[in-house]
């Protein structure tokens, strides 16, 4: 298993977590790493995207200013911190990394670019 992620749970709205993804050191090497998330009869969905060069970061319209994605080296580990949660926030969320290249930036909300995945941690947000 390339990618474990962990650190979801209930919580209310207005509340916050932490979500962890921790990759092997081969995994945390590659350059483009993100969260998904997808509800129940949704399609999965893009939330954050981090680059390792340069840590540059991109979000979804619907979490900018309340999610923050990072990445610690030492750790090989990728963060979402997740702030001022909304019931419309819940879903499983995914960590993913591309193996083989860098996606281009108008690709990195496209699921099918990523073929590295963590097993899916649930967050649930009550109202």
């Amino acid at each position: 298993v390339q990618l474990q992620a962990f650190g979801g749970g209930l919580v209310r709205a207005g509340g916050c977590l932490r979500l962890s993804c921790a990759a092997s050191e081969r995994t945390f090497s590659m350059d483009s790493m993100g969260w998904f998330r997808q509800a129940p009869g949704k399609e999965r969905e893009f939330v954050a995207h981090i680059r390792k060069s340069g840590g540059t970061t991109y979000y979804a319209d619907s979490v900018k200013g309340r999610f923050t994605i990072s990445r610690d080296k030492t750790e090989n580990t990728m963060y979402l911190q997740m702030n001022r949660l909304k019931p419309e926030d819940t879903a499983v969320y995914y960590c993913s990394a591309n193996s083989r290249s860098r996606v281009i930036l108008s690709a990195i909300r496209e699921a099918r670019m990523y073929d590295s995945w963590g097993q899916g941690t649930q967050v649930t947000v009550s109202s």
